[in-house]
């Protein structure tokens, strides 16, 4: 059993940056890959970032390319997220993910998820 919690989030200015993180308070990431996702208030969860295991093949959502950049660290069971070039589009509550396997399609009933953390951008 993996529990994780979010930290960091808050409000910031357009043209800010937050960074974000996921820890696995209890048990580990091992071998789970990880990612984030976000859920802007009356629409659906979403996909923002994938990492696999190891650290390596970083991949994003399409709307954060270049201002985002997810990594983990397996010595700390931790993962971040960097955002930069914050929007007002980006406002949502942002959850982190371990499973077996990330697929840009969230599910909810798969893998561990944080209670989430709300990450506010003002224009």
């Amino acid at each position: 059993q993996v529990q994780l919690e979010e930290s960091g989030g808050g409000l910031v200015q357009a043209g800010g940056s937050l960074r974000l993180s996921c820890v696995a308070s209890r048990g580990a990431f091992g071998r789970l890959a990880t990612g984030w996702f976000r859920q802007a208030p009356g629409k659906e969860r979403e996909f923002v970032a994938r990492i696999n295991w190891s650290g390596d093949s970083p991949n994003y959502a399409d709307s954060v390319v270049g201002r985002f950049t997810i990594s983990r660290d397996n010595t700390k069971n931790t993962m971040t997220l960097q955002m930069n070039s914050l929007k007002p589009d980006d406002t949502a509550i942002y959850f982190c993910n371990a499973d077996r396997k990330i697929f840009t399609t969230p599910t909810p009933g798969s893998g561990y998820w944080g209670q989430g953390t709300q990450v506010t951008v003002s224009s």
